[in-house]
């Protein structure tokens, strides 16, 4: 088995997490509280990429359309000094929206908050990292089970 993440956030037995029942966004959001400027900044451009413009401008009261504005489009960059006007509260909001949208960009957040040597400690990164992978090898497993290949002449 083959893994990027650090050995301390994988899990050593795939707990039977209820997946259902642990709200992705209040994880991101508590990860995003704790996390340093710097992982703050990849978190939202994460988030940020695969929603347009008017998505943007009514989330938050727009402060996430002003960061995508000021970081350049289509290669948007969120400045250090942008992540201090974003509230936990904020990013929740932001990942209801993605969901919707794109959970491949959520997949993401699990590579970027392992690679990160300052949340191997943060409960909630290991708790979000472990669930995020987990929904995706399931959604993975299912594309396999019923995808294109799977389907049965008439």
């Amino acid at each position: 088995m083959k893994h990027s993440e650090p050995p301390e956030l994988l899990p050593s037995a795939e707990p039977d997490l209820p997946t259902e029942e642990i709200p992705i966004d209040e994880l991101v959001g508590k990860v995003y509280e704790a996390a340093p400027p710097t992982l703050k900044t990849r978190l939202l451009e994460q988030l940020l990429r695969p929603l347009g413009v008017l998505s943007l401008v009514v989330l938050a009261d727009g402060i996430f359309a002003k960061i995508r504005f000021r970081g350049g489009w289509p290669d948007m960059h969120v400045r250090l000094e942008e992540v201090a006007s974003v509230q936990a509260r904020d990013v929740i909001i932001l990942v209801n929206r993605v969901q919707q949208v794109s959970l491949e960009a959520l997949d993401g957040l699990a590579q970027i908050i392992a690679a990160s040597p300052m949340m191997a400690s943060s409960a909630a990164a290991a708790v979000l990292v472990t669930l995020l992978l987990k929904r995706a090898r399931t959604r993975r497993d299912s594309d396999r089970e019923f995808g294109p290949s799977s389907a049965k002449p008439i």
